[in-house]
């Protein structure tokens, strides 16, 4: 019954978890990410969820959470184009992935925060750091949120890899 309480407040916005930990706190914005960056990104996010077989959108934001690449793999629910970039824009906005969220209302703790529209508290969404600067954010839906996660940061590892 609890968890069916905490699903009606999501829902109306008004009751999430946010766990304030110190990575959101020593980030500042960057530069906006190029496109030829966003590309390499989504590529990257792309050769795993094929690799995985799985179906996904793959959206890529600059540092002011506007849309700079999608992806749509054949075969995507459609859905999946509006979740992506929602996850995009809340690690962007947040400064934090979205797996903080999904963990604080899985894991109970209720701190009441009124959140902007396109939110979305599920993993699948992660800022985009160089230089310890934020340039953008990666969101990724179409498989389980776990799923979405591991393919989002496949795409975030193609940085590190020189």
């Amino acid at each position: 019954m609890q968890v069916k309480k905490k699903l009606l407040a999501l829902l109306a916005g008004t009751v999430v978890c946010i766990s304030t930990g110190t990575f959101a706190q020593t980030l500042t914005y960057g530069a906006p990410i190029t496109l030829d960056s966003a590309k390499k990104i989504a590529a990257a996010a792309a050769a795993e969820a094929k690799k995985q077989n799985l179906t996904v959108v793959i959206s890529i934001v600059d540092s002011s959470g506007t849309l700079t690449y999608l992806e749509k793999i054949d075969g995507t629910q459609i859905a999946s184009v509006d979740v992506a970039i929602n996850k995009a824009r809340t690690a962007n906005n947040f400064k934090r992935p979205t797996k903080v969220f999904e963990e604080g209302v899985t894991g109970g703790r209720n701190v009441l925060l009124s959140l902007p529209e396109g939110t979305l508290l599920i993993e699948g969404g992660s800022p985009i750091v160089v230089d310890n600067k934020i340039i953008g954010a990666i969101g990724v839906s179409g498989a389980t949120s776990q799923q979405d996660g591991q393919i989002a940061e496949a795409g975030l590892a193609s940085l590190k890899a020189k």
